[in-house]
């Protein structure tokens, strides 16, 4: 089998709670700012949730803002910034916040592959809403509803908005959608279907009541009297999750391109797994995210001692951070030189968009040689002990090489995907 080929990132757009770009995100990273807010939404009332504030008029008009959904809106803008941020523009509309000349992309060898968990139902939720002020009168029922609900929007709305012909659908992996949109990039790339790809995850989760209802069934819906503190994995008294939206989505190209146009280069991904627990509707098993982190250091060719970062997939409930930090240990030990941190802390759990967001924040660790802090943690909890673990400060640790990027979800679906700092002589 030939060698496959080696792909980078060459453009981050993202839409955060707690930043619109990636230098805004990663200085609140750095200086603890949460961006998880009081809440309200019908029938379930005052809660919290991470909240995006990005301009979605940057690349959309209000016609097409009225039409599409929020998650087609938030690919919109992350697909958009992405472009741009990679030098990279597509033959009939420019992106904006490009370097200098950009280069010219044929639209039909872009591919878009966009990781998704709650989509369709937040658009009948909504609908149903309407239609009942009305007494249930179909007709008040919007003839956009199809094309708003069908599972490839996100994606197919940032082809309708940029206009990019190649292959273009979402993945369904729950809240491992974010990797799994990383990963269905790279494969595409490697495969020679596309000379590039926009990659990653979206939620609008926090636009439907069901979430926050079904999660507070379950005993899983965090409280705190302080909306900052209400996402605090790993800590002993941490009580659930905080639902939050928001997006990311990386320009993906082939290393030898990426470097024939002289691009910044972010990162290589070089390796990755997505495996089952095959065990229960909700419930981790450790073992299997145990099984999923080695086959991806497998693929990318690493021992454990060689991870210089893992970014924790922990949603700050009880049960889920003590079995991740097991299947951890038992990988790692007692090396402590292998830095754990987690990002929902700050923003809550953003759903399909969360792996690919969380690797985001960390990204910048290649360069300025930091880490940032899993935030809130008063009292670790015993049973999430780890030699590694990075908490409330940041830690400056100088070369960082190597990232894990961690992201689980319900029905037992397992994703890793590991990222490699590229040496600046190879750009």
């Amino acid at each position: 089998m030939a060698d496959l080929a080696r792909v980078v990132i060459t453009g981050v757009g993202l839409a955060s709670p707690n930043g619109s770009n990636l230098s805004e995100m990663r200085r609140n990273l750095l200086e603890g700012v949460s961006g998880v807010e009081p809440y309200e939404i019908r029938h379930v009332g005052k809660t919290f949730a991470g909240v995006c504030h990005f301009d979605p008029l940057r690349h959309q008009t209000r016609k097409a803002l009225r039409r599409g959904t929020r998650a087609g809106s938030i690919g919109i803008y992350c697909a958009n910034e992405a472009l741009g941020d990679a030098g990279l523009e597509l033959e009939s509309c420019a992106a904006s916040g490009t370097r200098g000349t950009a280069t010219k992309l044929d639209r039909s060898r872009v591919g878009v592959y966009v990781g998704t968990t709650e989509h369709g139902n937040v658009e009948t939720e909504n609908q149903i809403h309407e239609v009942m002020e009305y007494d249930f009168d179909l007709k008040f029922w919007s003839h956009h509803h199809n094309p708003r609900t069908v599972a490839n929007n996100p994606a197919g709305e940032i082809t309708l908005n940029t206009g990019i012909t190649g292959p273009a659908y979402a993945l369904g992996g729950a809240c491992a959608g974010g990797n799994l949109g990383i990963i269905q990039g790279v494969q595409m790339l490697q495969l020679g279907e596309i000379d590039t790809a926009l990659a990653g995850g979206v939620s609008e989760s926090i636009h439907t009541f069901g979430i926050f209802a079904s999660f507070r069934a379950e005993g899983a819906l965090g409280d705190h009297a302080d909306a900052t503190r209400v996402s605090r994995p790993f800590d002993k008294n941490r009580n659930g999750i905080v639902v939050s939206e928001g997006g990311c989505l990386y320009t993906l190209e082939r290393l030898e391109d990426a470097q024939k146009r002289g691009a910044r280069i972010y990162g290589e991904v070089i390796g990755h797994h997505v495996n089952s627990d095959a065990a229960d509707f909700v419930l981790p098993l450790p073992q299997r995210q145990n099984e999923c982190m080695r086959a991806a250091l497998d693929r990318a060719g690493l021992e454990p001692g060689e991870v210089d970062l893992v970014s924790t997939h922990a949603t700050s409930t009880p049960l889920g951070d003590v079995q991740e930090v097991s299947a951890m240990r038992e990988l790692f030990g007692d090396d402590a030189s292998v830095c754990i941190n987690n990002t929902k802390s700050y923003i809550g759990h953003t759903m399909g968009a969360a792996g690919a967001l969380e690797l985001a924040g960390n990204l910048p660790s290649f360069d300025d040689g930091w880490v940032h802090p899993t935030i809130n943690v008063d009292e670790l909890d015993p049973d999430c002990e780890l030699p590694g673990l990075v908490l409330n400060q940041p830690r400056e640790v100088g070369d960082i090489d190597t990232i894990l990027n961690l992201s689980f979800g319900m029905l037992g679906i397992n994703s890793a995907v590991v990222v490699r700092r590229v040496p600046v002589h190879q750009h």
